[in-house]
């Protein structure tokens, strides 16, 4: 049987509260699940200690019996240091749209214009006082 420890959602509309679970892969998100092994509550701010509770132990069970972890149970591991940090590539997030390129190659080369203007009278000086 594929395990996953996983979010199943409740609360009502507008309003997430979500029960991390240990549930078979095929079962569905809301559906049935073998263990509750904790929650998660996204209302309420970062850095509160009640946004996440786990029960560690169950989590460090389960881990062992070979469940896998969902990408957002996992990045909540990591954070408690359950779980080694691993290397994620999002290579495109990070990268500005076109237009923002383009912008930021005006803005260089205007930069440079600048840079040259303001060196170009410095040169015209020390030229004048070398001539004197």
């Amino acid at each position: 049987m594929a395990m996953k420890i996983r979010l199943a959602r409740g609360g009502s509309k507008k309003r997430p509260f979500y029960r991390i679970v240990a549930a078979d892969s095929r079962m569905p998100r809301d559906g049935r699940y073998i263990e509750k092994l904790g929650t998660y509550n996204p209302l309420l701010p970062k850095d509160s200690e009640e946004r996440v509770k786990m029960n560690m132990e169950r989590v460090q069970y389960w881990l062992g019996e070979g469940a896998q972890p969902t990408d957002r149970i996992s990045r909540m591991l990591e954070a408690a240091g359950v779980v080694e940090k691993k290397e994620r590539a999002n290579l495109k997030k990070g990268e500005p749209g076109a237009k923002a390129k383009e912008r930021a190659e005006e803005k260089a080369a205007k930069a440079a214009e600048a840079a040259e203007a303001a060196a170009a009278p410095a040169e015209d000086a020390v030229e004048e006082a070398a001539a004197e």
